[in-house]
């Protein structure tokens, strides 16, 4: 099969598969020299790798996250400095990560690792005020608040997130980010199958109507994304700015409101206090958890939360993986179909 060239990610596509070019000229000497680095550090308390970068897996095929049989965690990102791949696993023993990335943006990657590890994060902080919520926080020492320091990363991802099923969303961000990303850089053979980078901003942006069509997002998401593309400097600079400023910059975006805020800076800062609003299930999750009221709404959800004022999205959190649910009495949330829009 003769295949065709897509422009947008210079890449060539044969059969369905998307093949990269060996690189030439400059392009050539900086992959030679994009080898593995490594970092191990100490955390000097306890980690769960799984409950902490848990929140950044998008489902299960997830082509930005796996983790594999020995434990280990391998996330790709587009840093400020390139595409990385990063491989993080903790030692048995001693339970010191180690870590290893490839690509330009390995160096970038690497210095962050304690801060996606939750080495900003203060939970001694935190003071459980329910007997739930006290019973979760014992059970879960290794709970730690990952922050990522990239916005768009978190953003994109949780844009096509609202108002759809959990499935509809994974399989648009799968879809989208195997189209129109890169293979993740990484040792020959090494890299779990199927791994790729998240797109550059300007590729958001180019993304034809047709293929968000056929990823199942609708007009009004693919605006939110290609807006929030048009001035990703400015949202990236979020990451660095106190809660309220950072939510105010995002939600400055036609189509960011305060829920779409929260879950991206529970993520890209660390936000320890980013309580999501504007959930369809939260609120009565944490009214039933904590007060017997499965039609808890926005603002009684806030008023059980206040006695954790900084902490509300770790007190969340870990009501959630307290894994004490009201039971269903309404139909699951209907698959949309953007055909009818």
């Amino acid at each position: 099969m003769a295949g065709r060239f897509d422009p947008l990610t210079r890449t060539a596509v044969r059969g369905g598969r998307t093949s990269v070019p060996a690189p030439t000229g400059a392009d050539a000497v900086t992959a030679a020299g994009a080898g593995a680095r490594s970092r191990e550090w100490a955390p000097g308390r306890g980690v769960d790798l799984g409950l902490t970068l848990g929140p950044l897996r998008r489902g299960p095929g997830d082509p930005t996250f796996r983790t594999t049989p020995d434990g280990s965690v391998w996330k790709t990102s587009r840093t400020p400095e390139g595409p990385a791949t990063l491989r993080v696993a903790l030692a048995p023993r001693t339970g010191t990560a180690r870590a290893e990335a490839w690509g330009p943006g390995a160096a970038w990657m690497l210095d962050g690792l304690p801060a996606l590890l939750g080495d900003g994060d203060d939970p001694a902080a935190f003071v459980p005020r329910h007997r739930l919520v006290h019973a979760s926080h014992r059970r879960r020492p290794g709970l730690r608040l990952t922050r990522t320091g990239l916005v768009l990363e978190s953003l994109i991802p949780t844009v096509l997130e609202q108002k759809v099923t959990s499935d509809e969303a994974y399989r648009a961000w799968r879809r989208l980010v195997c189209g129109y990303g890169e293979p993740a850089p990484g040792p020959r053979g090494g890299v779990p199958h199927g791994m790729y980078v998240m797109p550059d901003a300007r590729t958001w942006v180019l993304i034809p109507s047709w293929d968000w069509h056929k990823a199942g997002v609708d007009a009004k998401r693919s605006a939110a994304i290609i807006r929030c593309a048009r001035v990703a400097n400015r949202l990236e600079e979020a990451a660095s700015m106190e809660l309220p400023q950072a939510a105010a910059r995002l939600e400055a975006v036609p189509g960011i409101g305060p829920w779409t805020s929260a879950e991206t800076l529970q993520r890209s800062n660390g936000a320890a206090d980013a309580v999501t609003t504007g959930d369809l299930h939260l609120p009565g999750i944490i009214g039933f958890a904590l007060a017997g009221n499965r039609d808890a709404d926005d603002a009684e959800m806030l008023e059980l939360l206040a006695p954790y004022a900084g902490q509300r999205h770790r007190a969340a959190r870990l009501i959630l993986l307290a894994g004490r649910v009201p039971p269903r009495r309404t139909p699951k949330m209907p698959k949309t179909d953007i055909g009818k829009l």
